[in-house]
């Protein structure tokens, strides 16, 4: 299979001003993952399989709030990368409906930079 010759990642972007367990966390972060890369799949199939056989790349971020959640979601669907917001059913710890998470890509990392540099590591 013929590569498409850059960095692919993908990027999970997680709210700060939420309490969530250990346990809770990592559930919404794998949420977030696996939405995401369903949609990069449908989106592109070739960057989606070039990043599974190149180990998966992945970086977990963090936002303030869920204003600056929503604002990067409709940032990266305006510029066409592929996407998923994650909002908790409310059986456990969050009221349902809450926004934990967004996934993005597996993507090249040149398009995703120029919207996620700003931000921190988890």
């Amino acid at each position: 299979m013929q590569g498409i010759g850059e960095e692919i990642k993908q990027v999970i972007i997680v709210r700060k001003d939420i309490k969530m367990g250990t346990g809770k966390l990592a559930a919404q972060v794998g949420h977030a993952a696996v939405m995401s890369y369903l949609d990069a799949s449908e989106k592109d199939r070739k960057i989606a399989d070039e990043w599974l056989s190149t180990g998966g790349k992945k970086i977990v971020l963090k936002v303030e709030n869920e204003e600056s959640l929503k604002k990067l979601f409709g940032a990266f669907k305006y510029k066409k990368i592929p996407c998923a917001l994650v909002t908790d059913a409310g059986l456990t710890q969050l009221p349902p409906g809450t926004v934990t998470a967004l996934g993005v890509g597996p993507w090249p990392t040149r398009e995703l930079n120029p919207l996620t540099s700003m931000l921190k590591l988890l």
